[in-house]
């Protein structure tokens, strides 16, 4: 099985079961540069709360989180 990754909105946090995905809370997800947007990875069966949303896989994810939206190069 291969673990599967959704981008959500931040007023979509309320609706994770986080018993369905990888994270554990709120606290471990990874927020965009703006906050306005996270991501759950989960395995097996799409959790119901993710049905509607657009799926990536382990690669496809990557590139997204290397863009401009989730990484900055400024330096810290």
């Amino acid at each position: 099985m291969s673990r599967k990754y959704v981008i959500i909105n931040v007023d979509e946090v309320d609706s994770v079961d986080f018993s369905k995905v990888e994270e554990t809370s709120e606290s471990t997800l990874r927020f965009s540069l703006d906050g306005s947007k996270t991501f759950v990875k989960y395995e097996g069966a799409k959790p119901g709360f993710l049905y509607g949303k657009d799926t990536y896989t382990h690669s496809e994810i990557l590139a997204v989180l290397s863009g401009d939206e989730w990484t900055s190069d400024e330096p810290l």
